[in-house]
């Protein structure tokens, strides 16, 4: 059975998710906004009523301990302050009440706004012209992520044995809401990106986040790092099709995942994108490494798939992998793109697809300018987003330069 667990994402995705965001010399620092109403009140996700707190949060919108939705906001200036755009934070999932309870206790607030770090502003986030041309001005708003369930759960009751609330999806309602308030309605465009569990939410969420603009707003979606695929392991089976049953169960996610999926296959099933996206009308863009590290280690390689640890040394260095470990690689490339295909073949979606051995590439300074190794067609992933996002050119590359994993 598989198992990923809050302390492994510590070492994988936290590290990649948060620790590139951490205080820097000379890069913009934006405080926390708590948003203490979302203790009191939570918005009913149907039926937009309020629904009042009475004793112990229930009916709030709050992280795993109860604790409020947070967010950061840079405001925008110059000709960018009617533009907005909303990155959630990534950070894996927790599938189980043992995880969850460890999750909320973890320093980097993953499950709990108490033990929020603040993050700061890279890459697509930058406020520099140089760094990020296309959204450098705009509002840019990190969606602080505490729920475990990248913003799906919604589960009334509240064990008093661990105090854990699964509300993501209310935490979501409520921080647009407040977003909206904030002069986010006004909006000329918007653009709703992620990292990891936070680009696999821009997806789940994606025509929810279009219905708070009105017709006029160009309104678009990203997803980085966040195209989970549904591909078998090293075993020949799709273990980890177990976890997203587990986190989806736990969460009472089914609810709030896009009904055309789950009227058709199992909710869990739904957590993945390529059963999503084709019922995603917003336009929407795919940036991913085909070779994706946090795939490769929990996906195709996770320890009950390669329970002898016989792909470890490969995947954890590239230049010790055998003839045999590479086509092992490049069969993966193959399933993952063929994944990626279910975005269909409309112009509005585009994708950016390089083989770079890494995880999330927007929040990196370095990757989203562009290195060589990570460019396709010359153009950086800050230029392929730009243009397709502003409808210069359709943008959907795919690097068929390098079939085997490489360092960027």
């Amino acid at each position: 059975m598989i198992k990923v667990r809050s302390r492994e994402l510590v070492k994988c995705t936290v590290i990649v998710c948060i620790m590139l965001f951490l205080k820097t010399e000379g890069l913009e620092e934006v405080g926390i906004t708590i948003i203490q109403s979302g203790v009191a009140k939570g918005a009913d996700i149907d039926t937009n009523k309020e629904v009042i707190n009475y004793g112990g949060c229930v009916g709030g919108a709050v992280c795993l301990d109860g604790s409020p939705p947070a967010y950061q906001l840079a405001k925008g200036f110059g000709d960018g302050v009617n533009n907005w755009l909303v990155h959630i934070q990534g950070g894996g999932w927790c599938d189980s009440v043992q995880d969850c309870v460890y999750r909320k206790t973890m320093d980097n607030g993953l499950g709990s706004s108490k033990l929020m770090p603040k993050l700061n502003f890279t890459g697509i986030l930058s406020n520099e012209q140089g760094e990020n041309p296309n959204f450098y001005n705009w509002n840019r708003v990190i969606m602080r992520y505490c729920d475990g369930s990248s913003f799906t759960g919604d589960v009334e009751e509240v064990d008093n044995a661990t105090n854990l609330h699964f509300r993501g999806a209310r935490v979501f309602k409520v921080i647009m809401e407040e977003l909206i308030s904030k002069g986010m309605n006004g909006a000329k465009n918007a653009l709703l990106s992620g990292c990891s569990a936070g680009g696999l939410a821009s997806i789940l969420h994606c025509d929810k986040f279009r219905g708070f603009f009105s017709p006029s707003t160009r309104v678009k979606c990203i997803a980085d790092g966040g195209y989970f695929a549904h591909v078998k392991d090293l075993s020949g089976e799709y273990r980890f099709e177990q976890y997203y049953n587990r986190v989806v169960t736990l969460h009472g996610s089914a609810k709030y995942l896009p009904s055309g999926c789950t009227s058709n296959m199992a909710p869990g099933l739904c957590f993945y994108p390529q059963f999503v996206v084709p019922y995603i009308k917003t336009p929407l863009f795919i940036l991913n490494s085909a070779y994706d590290t946090w795939q490769v280690y929990y996906i195709l390689s996770s320890s009950e798939a390669d329970p002898q640890g016989n792909f470890t040394k490969c995947k954890m260095d590239l230049n010790e992998c055998s003839k045999s470990e590479n086509q092992r690689f490049q069969d993966f490339r193959s399933d993952f793109l063929n994944s990626v295909s279910a975005i269909g073949n409309s112009s509005s979606n585009g994708m950016f697809i390089n083989t770079c051995y890494t995880h999330c590439q927007s929040e990196t300074q370095s990757a989203w300018l562009g290195t060589d190794a990570s460019k396709l067609d010359y153009k950086t992933m800050s230029e392929g987003v730009g243009d397709w996002f502003y409808g210069k050119s359709v943008f959907r590359k795919v690097d068929n330069e390098h079939t085997l994993p490489h360092y960027c």
